[in-house]
Parts: C-alpha cells; sequence; structure tokens
C-alpha cells in the first residue's frame, strides 16, 4: 500500500521550537499513609516537528509521563510547558481545554463513538471547538481524504475493520491542527500488516510538519520513530536519535 498524501496547509509548519518541555517531573500516588513514587524527576524537551518513540517495561512510568504530557493528568512535582503554556497548575477546566486545542490522541482502542458515523466521530473535536455543521463536515472530511477514508465516511465503526477506525482516530487526531499527536501504543490491537500500514500514515504526519509522540512497548513500532527515550524505574534510562529509523519513501 502506498502512504496517503497530505495537504501540508492543515498540519503544524515545520521549523525550530519546544512543544513540550519538562523540567523535574515527579509524581507520587498514595495508598493510605504509602507514598509510592512512579516519576522521579523527568526533565526532557520534544521539539516541534520531532517523531519521538516514549518506550519503557511495565511499571516503567512511560504511561504515568503520557498521561501528564496529554493533560490527563498533573504533575506532583516540577514544571511542565507546552507550546509556551505553563500548565503544572492548570485546573481541570484549564487542562481540558488546552488539551483540546494542543493534542490529538491516538488510542489502542481506538475510543470511537458506536452510534456515529466515520465522518461524524472525526468532526467531534470542531462541535467542541464551537465550529458550524457545514465547516465541520467539510474539515472533516478533508482529513478523511488525508487517510484514503472517504468512501467509508458514512459507515459506523462496527461497519469498518479495525485498520480503518484506527484511520478515523488518526483523522480525528488532526482535525483541529494541534501542536501534538500523542498516539498510545496505536498498532496494539492491529495485524502486523495493518500495523505498518498505520505506521506510513503517521510517517507521512511526520513529514508534513507535525510533532508525533508514540508510546508504545514494541521495538518495531518504535523503530519508525527518529528518537527513543526509554524510561525505566521512573526516570529516563535512554534518549537517543534513531540511527535505524523505518523511513517511508
Amino acid at each position: 500500500m502506498n502512504p496517503p498524501s497530505f495537504n501540508s496547509s492543515l498540519n503544524t509548519p515545520s521549523g525550530a521550537g519546544g512543544i513540550i518541555h519538562l523540567e523535574n517531573i515527579c509524581k507520587s500516588y498514595f495508598m493510605g499513609r504509602q507514598e509510592l513514587q512512579v516519576l522521579k524527576g523527568i526533565s526532557l524537551d520534544i521539539y516541534k516537528n520531532e517523531y519521538v518513540a516514549l518506550m519503557g517495561p511495565s511499571g516503567s512510568g512511560k504511561s504515568t509521563l503520557m498521561n501528564i504530557i496529554g493533560c490527563l493528568d498533573t504533575p506532583t512535582e516540577g514544571r511542565y510547558v507546552l507550546n509556551n503554556n505553563d500548565v503544572s497548575e492548570m485546573s481541570d477546566n484549564e487542562l481540558a481545554e488546552i488539551r483540546n486545542r494542543e493534542i490529538g490522541f491516538v488510542f489502542q482502542q481506538f475510543n470511537l463513538l458506536p452510534r456515529l458515523t466515520a465522518l461524524e466521530n472525526v468532526a467531534l473535536p470542531l462541535v467542541y471547538a464551537g465550529m458550524g455543521r457545514k465547516m465541520r463536515a467539510e474539515k472533516a472530511m478533508q482529513v478523511m481524504e488525508m487517510v484514503n477514508l472517504t468512501d467509508r465516511s458514512h459507515h459506523k465503526p462496527n461497519e469498518l475493520s479495525g485498520g480503518q477506525c484506527q484511520r478515523v482516530a488518526i483523522a480525528r487526531a488532526l482535525v483541529n491542527n494541534p501542536s501534538i499527536i500523542l498516539a498510545d501504543e496505536p498498532t496494539g490491537n492491529l495485524d502486523t500488516k495493518t500495523s505498518y500500514e498505520i505506521m506510513a500514515i503517521f510517517d507521512n504526519i511526520y513529514k508534513n510538519g507535525n510533532t508525533i509522540v508514540v508510546v508504545t512497548h514494541e521495538e518495531d513500532i518504535a523503530n519508525h520513530a527518529r528518537r527513543v527515550i526509554r524510561l525505566r524505574d521512573g526516570i529516563v534510562e535512554s534518549d537517543k536519535k534513531n540511527e535505524k529509523a523505518v523511513i517511508y519513501q
């Protein structure tokens, strides 16, 4: 399968500049009086138009760090700046607002609403953004075209394959033109062939200027990223450029 082409005007332009700045991020959970320290001082920067894989074994803290990067949780200590917005001390409502504006999510379970069509699922973030119905439909169809799924736009999720559902989820993540795409195990429910088709789409998204963070435990999926950050026991074990990244032509 040839990767779809993308209209770069809908994506963030490439260029220098920090998108994600994490400074001594700590996160603890309390079970009664017992403190469980999950993150132990994470400091790193992810820049505009980087393609990063975040890896680590179970219990390494990668899911907790992903939730903080995605503004789904807040650190116990430390500072997090997302696209020049200090989100470390934001309220839940403020976090929801910046999350909807700055982050496009792609999940392993797709998280599509079963009663809505593919097109309606893609357009949903634009409803929350207050965009009118006609413009929502037009923009949603544009991103559906990006993932080669216009012919399935009026089908509901139970009428789509797993790979098609994940394409819908990717289109939904792109529709608001977010600062970053945050993908959590995006191929976890897909077969090998479909997984590589989905990663080819991510490669095109990256090539057209978006910043991508993929959270995965699979080495072959991480090998599509240009930079790999490995966590272990709540700290950054290694942070290296991926010299053997899979490059699609």
